[in-house]
């Protein structure tokens, strides 16, 4: 069998991909920019010396696109050109349920995959629930009491890394290729608020969501470090939430896995003390 390579092999679901490849015995590339541990191999979008020797011998990839690239097509277009030469048939791309195809970014990159690649899968799913752990901004406002988006009170189907994962990884393994998007949710859809009361009823600490305008929140991540067009992007998504664009839930994690997708509270529950 040769192997898949999984891109961003560290990362909040490229980890959990390779555990789901590592438990069923399928020899997996684990790339990263940092190889810290024996068997990964080093990746740089910013490199393309680094991607034949990652491609060498691969027949499917997870791909994830470059993080904080507000347009990723000129990075991943050669890299997906040169898979093909080399022999990968089938590539699992990490998108968004915010981005329909074609839209500017990562909208881009589901065409080209789906037009490029002779199997393929595109996954949409919500908003991590992860996101409020660890490093990202909504975790520390949720370590520090108070979080900010310009979300209002609009509703998103939480969805967990590991249930992305498993989707991901049925789609790089499974004998017939999946050829379609899938959006991924969690069972419910919660407002930022539903969730910060969640959290800090498990917790007991308080726990707070406070609303900007878009504007007021670009400027906001801009003054964070974030560049101000990757942070423009970032704020049109969090309006889209507000007027509803992410108020859904669906069945795909149930009907590609077999299980139902894990709930926030359960989330909140394993991940909060």
């Amino acid at each position: 069998m040769r192997e898949v390579l999984v891109l961003g092999a560290t990362g909040t679901t490229g980890s959990r991909v390779s555990g789901f490849l590592r438990e069923r015995g399928v020899p997996a590339r684990l790339a990263t920019r940092k190889p810290l541990r024996e068997g990964d191999i080093r990746f740089d979008w910013s490199d393309p010396e680094s991607h034949g020797p990652a491609l060498d011998g691969i027949s499917a990839v997870y791909l994830i696109a470059p993080i904080g690239v507000a347009d990723p097509l000129p990075l991943v277009e050669p890299l997906l050109r040169q898979a093909i030469r080399r022999g990968v048939r089938r590539v699992v791309l990490l998108s968004s349920s915010a981005i329909p195809e074609g839209a500017p970014g990562l909208g881009e990159l589901h065409s080209l995959v789906r037009e490029t690649v002779p199997e393929w899968a595109v996954l949409r799913p919500s908003w991590f629930m992860q996101n409020f752990t660890g490093a990202h901004a909504v975790a520390q406002g949720v370590r520090a009491g108070e979080f900010v988006t310009a979300t209002g009170e609009g509703r998103v189907g939480f969805v967990h890394a590991a249930d992305i994962a498993a989707v991901a990884g049925h789609a790089l393994i499974d004998d017939l290729p999946h050829n379609t998007d899938h959006v991924l949710t969690g069972p419910e859809a919660l407002s930022y608020t539903d969730a910060a009361a969640t959290i800090a009823r498990r917790t007991g600490r308080p726990v707070r969501h406070r609303t900007l305008t878009p504007p007021e929140f670009a400027r906001h991540l801009t003054a964070h470090g974030i560049p101000a067009d990757f942070a423009a992007v970032l704020a049109d998504l969090d309006d889209g939430i507000r007027t509803g664009a992410e108020d859904r839930v669906t069945d795909t994690v149930e009907r590609v896995t077999g299980r139902p997708p894990r709930s926030f509270r359960t989330f909140v529950t394993e991940e909060f003390r």
